[in-house]
């Protein structure tokens, strides 16, 4: 990776801590708050006929998990062309 300046390349990796920070809290929110936490009140909602606390414990988090290593891949190529540090 070749970045313009020295500037550039502390505003990249500002902006990927960033992303990375957001997604870790959604999935920390999504697996231990949903999963654990207000396993409870979520189960008294039914989803796909399975309690909702349930659902999240088993289920959810693994989906939840998986969609945000698309959108950290996604985030990451607009940073990259944002920076023009994209691979050929």
């Amino acid at each position: 990776m070749a970045f313009k300046n020295e500037s550039d390349a502390k505003a990249y990796w500002k902006e990927n801590l960033a992303l990375m920070l957001k997604l870790l809290v959604v999935w920390f929110v999504v697996s231990y708050g949903f999963g654990i936490l207000l396993v409870d009140v979520l189960n008294q909602i039914t989803f796909f006929g399975f309690k909702l606390g349930f659902w999240f414990a088993q289920q959810g988090s693994i989906i939840t998990f998986i969609v945000l290593i698309f959108l950290y891949v996604r985030g990451m190529a607009k940073l990259d062309n944002k920076y023009e540090v994209e691979e050929e």
